[in-house]
């Protein structure tokens, strides 16, 4: 039987891209009036390539481009609308509305035509825009420097080398935007690149830093990792020492030290059992420990807590790698080390198991999921001011190691893990603190 003609998804193949977008931008959805925009104004950037590409968020971030003072127009709008106006950029203009959950920048227009302000942009598939209608008029696209043809050759290509230093960030910004969207550099666009790697250290390491969470973010991030080490991207931020620290080596060379981060692939998590969602959050912070070192962190100015996650993860990714029993997984270290591993581990762990064989990994998550398991998510077996009154203890170094060493007999199934009255949990604590009552204070 033939397929039905007025089936929507035939009808779907049969609109043109233009119409896609319209259909996706949903502009009558937007909190933002276009009669309130002066005539001119167009909508640039990643919400006209989203829309073009069928990856549009229902609520996007919107990048306009107004004939005038953008950022004297977003607080003016603010005003009207009951939002709230940002200061990004003074000097060339640049304000952001927040308004009803939406994100909508606004940038005075560089040079006297829209072609001359998408001209003067990065990528061409970034130099697309819609160029908003006044009342009763259709959306016009406007693509003067072929992106539409980039975008269905899935090509990523600079519009000069001089746009690529305008903001060396954007020598970060191709490698970025090809592990998200999973396109091709062009040769000649990966030469500019890599020609001028340095000019990245004069960018504020916040900024270096915000746009390597976002590749490492992308399905594709381990290609994105990739490229930033064969093209050198990162030389300038590196400490010269790390050249021979396992994680920098990890990804630049194949060692017995530590497994490349190119593994770190959405298809590795899942035939490692890795739901989407442990996936999503496992990769990013695994390719990230592999590709950065503390010292690089820490110049990039990164937070204490994503410097303790990725430190902690690259202290078991390389000692698992030089364990004797590799082959019997997390279960081939010492107890100790078990424990503290789990410890540290207990909201990374699938992060780790990345390096693990498909088999161990499945194991191991089957514990980890198991929020009561006593070893993956290790709590001592009753409260420190409980033991406390029931032995008459003092607080002190004394009770942390007696909780410690409760909490080890509990992860490795000495003590049951449901103990009513805690009567098992006492005997085994009175049987410690005889023993070891001559040699601890």
């Amino acid at each position: 039987m033939p397929p039905d003609p007025t089936d929507p998804a035939i009808l779907a193949r049969r609109t043109t891209p233009h119409q896609r977008l319209v259909d996706a931008l949903s502009i009558e959805a937007w909190p933002l009036p276009l009669s309130l925009l002066p005539p001119g104004s167009a909508l640039v950037g990643g919400a006209v390539r989203d829309g073009l590409l069928g990856r549009l968020r229902e609520r996007p971030d919107l990048d306009l481009v107004v004939p005038g003072d953008g950022l004297a127009m977003s607080r003016r709008l603010a005003r009207e609308l009951g939002g709230t106006a940002v200061v990004l950029d003074p000097e060339r203009s640049i304000g952001r509305l927040v308004l009803q959950g939406w994100t909508i920048d606004l940038a005075r227009q560089r040079g006297d035509t829209l072609v001359e302000d998408l001209a003067r942009r990065d990528f061409t598939i970034n130099a697309l825009a819609v160029a908003l209608p006044l009342a009763g008029q259709p959306l016009a696209l406007v693509d003067p420097l072929g992106g539409m043809e980039d975008l269905r050759q899935r090509r990523l290509r600079a519009i000069a080398e001089a746009n690529l230093l305008d903001d060396p960030l954007r020598l970060l910004r191709g490698p970025r935007l090809a592990a998200e969207l999973g396109f091709t550099m062009t040769p000649e666009t990966w030469d500019w690149t890599v020609r001028h790697r340095a000019r990245l250290g004069s960018v504020a390491g916040e900024r270096v830093l915000a746009e390597l969470l976002r590749l490492v973010e992308a399905d594709d991030g381990a290609r994105g990792v990739d490229l930033l080490v064969r093209g050198g991207l990162l030389d300038s931020w590196i400490a010269p020492s790390a050249s021979s620290a396992p994680a920098a080596f990890a990804v630049a060379h194949p060692s017995p030290l530590l497994p490349p981060a190119t593994h770190l692939t959405p298809e590795a998590a899942r035939l490692r059992g890795l739901t989407e969602a442990e996936a999503r959050s496992a990769l990013p912070i695994a390719r990230l420990a592999a590709l950065l070192d503390e010292s690089t962190l820490r110049a990039l100015r990164a937070s204490n807590k994503l410097r303790s996650r990725c430190r902690q993860l690259r202290r078991w990714r390389q000692r698992l790698v030089a364990l004797d029993r590799a082959d019997q997984g997390l279960g081939g270290l010492p107890e100790a080390e078990q424990l503290e591993l789990h410890r540290q581990l207990e909201g990374d762990l699938p992060a780790l198991l990345l390096d693990l064989t498909p088999s161990q990994a499945a194991a191991a998550l089957r514990r980890w999921r198991d929020p009561e398991d006593p070893l993956f998510h290790p709590r001592p077996p009753v409260d420190g001011l409980e033991l406390q009154k029931a032995l008459g203890l003092p607080p002190g170094p004394r009770l942390g190691r007696l909780l410690d060493h409760l909490m080890r007999e509990r992860a490795f199934g000495r003590l049951p893990r449901h103990d009513p009255a805690d009567s098992r949990t006492l005997q085994l604590a009175r049987r410690w603190i005889a023993a070891t009552a001559d040699s601890l204070p």
